[in-house]
């Protein structure tokens, strides 16, 4: 999850004030304090930027926040993406290196309406599934290393059992043929002696 701290208005900041944000513009990628709100939302070039209260933003995961929009090389927003490629693509991008690629599409058009769609819907079923199934399997896992260790200590001390047993056992073999051959030196000394 995001840092609990408020970001600063990028517009502000930029003018090194320092203001809180109270919206996020994933459009423009920044925070906006409430005096710029008003006029991002109704500049001709901003006014249809999506927006969310800076509370909801800041509950977003780290990778959701974390997906950059302007293309490191070109400093534009990304606006195209190649399929053939699996990448995005600002116009420069597009000029450069994907003049030959058939299969590109509008961004826009890709991200539309994702949250409804039943494939972001199945994904997002499946990553549950497999985040229920990894705990499944940490639980198991440590379960048994648990049961191992409780296993190699009851064969030590099955083992440590039979020992005694077969010491004994030994101990009691040892006894008797002690005895036979006292009891056997006895007989002959006493007929070696009459």
């Amino acid at each position: 999850m995001m840092a609990t701290s408020v970001p600063s208005c990028g517009v502000c900041e930029y003018r090194l004030i320092f203001k809180a944000a109270s919206i996020w513009c994933s459009d423009c990628d920044e925070g906006l304090c409430l005096d710029c709100k008003e006029h991002h939302g109704i500049s001709k070039a901003t006014r249809k930027h999506g927006t969310i209260p800076i509370s909801d933003y800041q509950t977003l995961p780290d990778y959701i926040t974390n997906i950059k929009q302007i293309c490191s090389v070109h400093d534009e927003k990304y606006q195209i993406y190649c399929n053939e490629h699996e990448c995005t693509c600002c116009s420069k991008c597009i000029v450069e290196k994907h003049t030959k690629c058939q299969n590109i599409v509008a961004l826009d058009d890709i991200v539309k309406n994702t949250k409804t769609s039943n494939a972001f819907l199945e994904i997002h079923e499946t990553l549950n599934e497999v985040a229920e199934n990894i705990k499944r399997i940490r639980q198991d896992k440590n379960g048994n290393q648990k049961s191992l260790s409780e296993k190699r200590k009851q064969i030590e001390c099955e083992i440590q059992q039979v020992r005694l047993i077969i010491n004994q056992h030994l101990d009691k073999l040892q006894k008797n043929f002690v005895t036979e051959l006292h009891e056997k030196e006895q007989k002959r000394v006493r007929k070696s002696g009459s």
